[in-house]
């Protein structure tokens, strides 16, 4: 499989002040394209560190990150954010649904701003809340919908427009176990049927178990690189 993201001696360091903080120190890491992949370790690791250095919400300090052959450091501010409007989706911890639109159009925004045919985004809005399980709740608010259903809602506004990869932090933090796995099983089938690849950030054990690699990282540098078929929940720190 060709690899979608390729991650070269990667650095990132925070300025706290005077002091210097590395997040990271020097990663390399190619992802294949239809990965089911996992970021894990303890608190400070670089997990979300290296999550946002995939989307391009930050640069590193050293190194290069590249989507699909494209270096993001010599994108222009203009290429890079239609970069993540085309090929990247987002998943977060807190949803990060819009509050006044109904879950139709929250999950119709992204091709909203692609400026895709209203009956195109119509067609393929409906069909994906329904593979998510919320046929009949498009016209519902946020405030309408319960934890799961808005983290649903999150899922198909990350996949809608058929983006390469699908970034995802902490996804499963604010949700019950059942309803956690669930949600799981919706984005293992979607990324099945549409080959994104899956990047989750993560504590959740369940995530961990169902990732089909799984990359361990401890203060700021890859660990070792397993599978999630064997995890063992003692080998990852708090």
């Amino acid at each position: 499989m060709e690899a979608v993201v390729k991650i070269e001696a990667a650095k990132k360091t925070y300025r706290q002040g005077m002091v210097e903080v590395p997040a990271l120190r020097g990663v390399d890491l190619e992802l294949r394209r239809g990965d089911f992949l996992a970021f894990a370790g303890p608190s400070g690791s670089g997990k979300t560190t290296l999550l946002n250095l995939i989307g391009g919400l930050t640069k590193p300090t050293a190194g290069r990150i590249s989507i699909e052959g494209k270096d993001l450091a010599t994108l222009s501010k203009s290429r890079l954010s239609e970069l993540r409007l085309h090929r990247i989706g987002f998943i977060f911890q807190a949803y990060n649904l819009i509050p006044v639109l109904t879950a139709y159009e929250n999950a119709e925004f992204v091709l909203l701003m692609q400026k895709v045919d209203k009956d195109e985004r119509r067609e393929k809005v409906m069909r994906l809340l329904e593979s998510v399980g919320l046929a009949g709740l498009e016209d519902r608010f946020p405030r309408e919908l319960s934890g799961g259903q808005q983290q649903r809602v999150a899922i198909a506004r990350a996949i809608v427009a058929s983006p390469a990869i699908i970034l995802a932090d902490e996804p499963t933090a604010n949700l019950d176990s059942k309803t956690a796995a669930q949600l799981l099983d919706t984005m293992e089938q979607l990324n099945r049927e549409h080959q994104a690849t899956f990047l989750f950030s993560t504590h959740d054990p369940a995530v961990m178990k169902r990732a089909r690699t799984l990359v361990y990282l401890r203060d700021g540098q890859i660990e070792r690189i397993t599978s999630g078929n064997d995890f063992h929940p003692e080998s990852v720190g708090d």
